[in-house]
């Protein structure tokens, strides 16, 4: 095979050492390799980068082990040109499994331009991308701590949850607060409610009427003090996240022109992505990266399961969920197709091919800085519309109607 790289390193990384594999020319012409191994502290990583450097390597390949190859990465960049790459791509022959051979090996496919790189954004968007996922973890925290708090009132046959659309707005923190003070009546507890829901507030006096005592006020007591306290590091992480955004004002505003995408999963396609599309060369790599198109898998001639690929769970996530929040948007092209393909192919396919279109209309924005514009809620029905007269009119017919179409001035 051709040489691409004269000087380049492979590293097996792994959480107490980092084997370390050089291979560069020798004597006569002939490659020779040097493997060292070093530990992870920050000393030993140094000392890493200076004996890379004194046996001038220009390009470092690795694995993409965990968070292991973060602190790797991060002393190393600037000095060498870095290539982290999928560890289901650089799979060993088996039986030959040492930390040495691996680095050899991962050495001997960089220097052969064998490995194909994966996305590491910039920095900025690296901490960006940090803050969102812990805030991710934070609401599934939250919510789990909220139905934990909702199992001990139905424990207790408090109903409060039946009647009140959200038993964790202003209304419903009142009365559970209430609750695990144990001095107002249910009737006391009713009057605590504001807004439409005090239209409720005969059903509210019986759903609170419960068996509730010490053992599940003492649990209450804990659950709202975790809620407190998640609330307040959730106050304080998005207005750090905010901050981060500031530089990337344009893009997110452009993004949240699309229906379905809010402020929280216009911030989470940056942190994910950036605004640097020129790295992943076409629309069609993007979409394939972030798992949201057809798997591609064929053998003997037929094709086999199509489902989609695993890809970045966080970007994935979040665009199902402007999918579903596009399916409620009105008058919108994205819900037209939504509904049509829920129809024909169910609810999880149609939010997935919405999420798919998002995802391509977000590409397009942030690599040529254009305002999203939507088809129109009539855009399929023109792209067939002799077809659909047709059916329609027969539709009629077999009702037992006689149909003349006569077409609008306007509309010539």
């Amino acid at each position: 095979m051709e040489r691409l790289l004269e000087r380049c390193a492979g590293l097996d990384v792994h959480k107490r050492t980092v084997a370390a594999c050089v291979r560069v020319p020798g004597p006569g012409g002939k490659r020779v390799h040097h493997v060292h191994t070093f530990g992870t502290t920050a000393a030993d990583l140094l000392a890493l980068g200076d004996w890379l450097a004194t046996h001038e390597v220009t390009h470092v390949a690795m694995e993409s082990t965990g968070v292991y190859w973060k602190p790797v990465y991060a002393i190393l960049e600037g000095a060498f040109e870095i290539l982290v790459a999928n560890a289901q791509h650089i799979k060993k022959v088996p039986g030959r499994k040492t930390d040495v051979k691996d680095a050899e090996w991962i050495a001997d496919l960089l220097r052969h331009g064998l490995l194909r790189p994966s996305f590491v954004p910039p920095q900025p968007i690296r901490e960006l991308r940090d803050l969102l996922r812990y805030r991710r973890k934070l609401v599934e925290s939250q919510s789990a701590e909220r139905n934990r708090l909702l199992k001990v009132l139905e424990g207790a046959n408090v109903k409060l949850a039946s009647v009140a659309s959200d038993a964790f707005g202003v209304s419903g923190t009142l009365m559970v607060e209430a609750l695990v003070e144990g001095k107002a009546t249910p009737q006391e507890m009713a009057e605590l409610a504001k807004g439409r829901l005090r239209e409720k507030i005969p059903q509210l006096e019986a759903a609170l009427e419960g068996r509730l005592e010490e053992h599940h006020r003492f649990l209450l007591r804990i659950q709202l003090r975790r809620l407190r306290h998640v609330d307040a590091d959730l106050e304080e992480l998005e207005k750090r996240m905010f901050e981060k955004l500031r530089p990337y004002a344009p893009q997110h505003a452009l993004l949240m022109e699309i229906p379905g995408v809010d402020r929280i999963l216009a911030a989470v396609i940056i942190a994910e992505l950036g605004v640097d599309m020129s790295v992943f060369g076409s629309v069609s790599q993007v979409v394939s990266w972030a798992g949201v198109c057809p798997g591609n898998h064929e053998s003997a001639g037929k094709r086999q399961s199509g489902r989609t690929t695993k890809g970045n769970v966080y970007l994935k996530t979040a665009l199902v969920e402007a999918a579903n929040a596009a399916a409620r948007a009105k008058d919108t092209y994205l819900r037209e197709k939504f509904f049509r393909l829920k129809a024909r192919r169910g609810h999880k396919r149609a939010a997935m091919a919405v999420a798919h279109k998002i995802l391509v209309a977000a590409y397009h924005m942030l690599s040529e800085q254009v305002s999203y514009n939507d088809l129109g809620d009539a855009y399929l029905d023109q792209l067939s519309k002799k077809h659909l007269t047709r059916t329609l009119v027969r539709r009629l017919e077999r009702l037992g109607y006689s149909v003349k179409l006569e077409q609008n001035a306007d509309a010539a």
